[in-house]
């Protein structure tokens, strides 16, 4: 059986070209109203050629199987949700694979390690991109996707390929992996260092014996297993027979992380159990022994160890809804920080929507002048005014900006006399007017304005940011903002339908850069669906609105179709 070796030949665009009569002839009698892979090869040809990916492969070498179709039964894969082996017996025993692969029915297909060899180059190449763009380029060639219409993006979460850990178990476990992998490596060496405790303490995984529930015994225990992990390291690190190369071992690199991460050691040399408050924040702090990049994370009532993902779709009559970017980033990145990195990335392939519907975690001043930069009206809720002051006469947005001359106003005439260009406490650039005590303190309406001795304080952000938001509050309680708002609403949806029926929620991998393949290829595979839905006429399927809301009366209606 042909699989990748060190040498590959793919110069011969092989994958390309008419499918077989016979393999016609037999896919039209077995399947009359045909089935998805046979659709998509009539109405889009063949996807992926080797050319795409010869730069995977060296030059020489033996041949290897299609990397083109290798391509296409990765998507087709995702579709259907099936494994590696299952995915290989398709194209060995399916007749509509063969069909969509352009194979001969007596074509015996692959092996199915050869999916995973091909991952992996994928994932070395950044190549994963590549597949999901021609698929929307085959898309736009056909006239179901534009730029310049509306888009809509929102994230959930995913969990890792991993089995969450309390932070007793992880020291255990962590401890344990190690272990375990220093006992492959170096059996001798082990044997004659470790702890002949260790072996009914670590043996197991933690979760096969019960833990002790008192607060007091948790600690000491995982002091004990602190003070065992410390060991193991001095010896891998200081003891005079230890290989060198032990030190490279990856499950004591993660060893060693983990321990600085979890424990610290007082003036009399014993390892302690780190004060939670003590710990790294949950950007640095490791999880799991087995995924150094899964990151806990909570958002609302939903904690998570795993990624997070975004999924902008377009959102137009007359098209399919069509996902046209795809972003997997560390699960305690804030939405905020998405919304940039999605514009750049439209802009890079010639997608950028003339309206982008968002809810609130991804809008703020910034990003609606960035967006106004790339020629995209940012539809969402922006934050309101969260000062002492807000719901009253004195609130913010009462005082008016001279950004000419610096001069704030306050709502009893008087303007400020200091304009300080300044940074907030998330660094970002903010001006700061402050009002003289010698006026605000024998004002009449002192106490609705602020109670600091020193005068009022504004904060403001910069001309563009502070316009932009105004504008934006101001519109955002408009009937005719809710009802454009609402197109929103089916994104949600278009999530739903990947974690049911692709599995976007649930990593088949390890790592980040597998996770954000799989991504990929589930949005790929969920817009091959789509098309084929649209060009069977199939319609799409309306937002579920209650009993309730269809009473709506018509001029505040805030549903629609996804």
């Amino acid at each position: 059986m042909l699989s990748f070796g060190e040498g590959v030949d793919v110069v011969a665009a092989e994958g390309a070209g008419d499918v077989p009569a016979e393999t016609v002839r037999v896919a039209r009698a077995a399947f009359p109203k045909g089935s998805l892979a046979i659709r998509l090869r009539d109405e889009l040809g063949v996807l992926f050629t080797d050319g795409q990916f010869a730069d995977l492969f060296p030059s020489r070498g033996k041949p290897a199987w299609s990397p083109g179709r290798l391509a296409l039964v990765s998507v087709l894969q995702f579709v259907e949700g099936l494994s590696d082996r299952q995915a290989a017996d398709a194209v060995r025993a399916r007749i509509d694979f063969k069909y969509a692969l352009g194979l001969e029915l007596t074509d015996p297909g692959f092996d199915y390690s050869v999916l995973s060899e091909f991952r992996s180059r994928l994932v070395a190449a950044g190549s994963g991109q590549d597949i999901f763009d021609r698929v929307l380029a085959a898309a736009r060639e056909k006239g179901l996707l534009r730029a310049g219409g509306r888009a809509r993006t929102d994230s959930t979460h995913v969990l890792g390929a991993i089995r969450s850990l309390n932070r007793l178990e992880f020291v255990i476990e962590t401890l344990r992996a190690a272990l375990n992998a220093v006992a492959a490596a170096a059996p001798e060496w082990l044997s004659a260092h470790a702890d002949p405790q260790w072996f009914d303490r670590y043996a197991d995984r933690p979760e096969d014996y019960w833990l002790p529930k008192k607060p007091s015994e948790r600690t000491e225990l995982a002091e004990l297993t602190g003070t065992d992990g410390m060991r193991l390291l001095r010896d891998v690190f200081t003891s005079p027979g230890a290989p060198a190369w032990l030190r490279e071992v990856p499950a004591v690199g993660i060893l060693r992380a983990a321990w600085v991460q979890q424990y610290v050691t007082d003036a009399d040399g014993q390892v302690r159990w780190r004060d939670p408050k003590d710990c790294p924040p949950g950007a640095k702090r490791l999880v799991t022994p087995y995924d150094t990049e899964v990151r806990a994370s909570l958002k609302r009532d939903v904690k998570w160890d795993g990624f997070k993902v975004h999924l902008t779709e377009t959102r137009e009559p007359g098209t399919p809804n069509l996902i046209t970017h795809v972003l997997t980033t560390d699960a305690t990145i804030p939405d905020i920080k998405a919304t940039e990195t999605v514009h750049d990335a439209l802009a890079d392939q010639g997608l950028l929507p003339g309206e982008h519907l968002l809810d609130a975690g991804y809008v703020d001043g910034r990003r609606l002048v960035t967006a106004q930069r790339h020629g995209i009206t940012v539809t969402g809720p922006v934050a309101g005014d969260t000062t002492a002051q807000a719901s009253g006469a004195f609130a913010q947005d009462a005082f008016t900006v001279d950004w000419e001359s610096k001069t704030v106003t306050c709502p009893s005439g008087q303007t400020n006399v200091v304009w300080r260009d300044t940074t907030s406490h998330r660094d970002t650039p903010v001006v700061r007017a402050r009002f003289a005590a010698r006026h605000c303190n024998p004002c009449s309406d002192r106490q609705h304005c602020t109670s600091s001795p020193n005068g009022r304080m504004i904060t403001l952000r910069p001309r563009e940011e502070h316009e932009a938001i105004r504008a934006a509050r101001a519109a955002q309680g408009t009937p005719a903002w809710r009802t454009a708002y609402a197109a929103r609403n089916g994104i949600e949806g278009t999530i739903s339908q990947a974690v049911h029926a692709l599995g976007l929620r649930q990593c088949r991998y390890r790592g980040l850069a597998k996770t954000r393949l799989q991504h990929q290829l589930t949005a790929t595979a969920l817009n091959l669906t789509r098309i084929d839905a649209w060009t069977r006429g199939e319609p799409r399927a309306r937002t579920r609105t209650s009993h309730l809301e269809r009473l709506r009366p018509a001029e505040i209606t805030l549903g629609g179709t996804n």
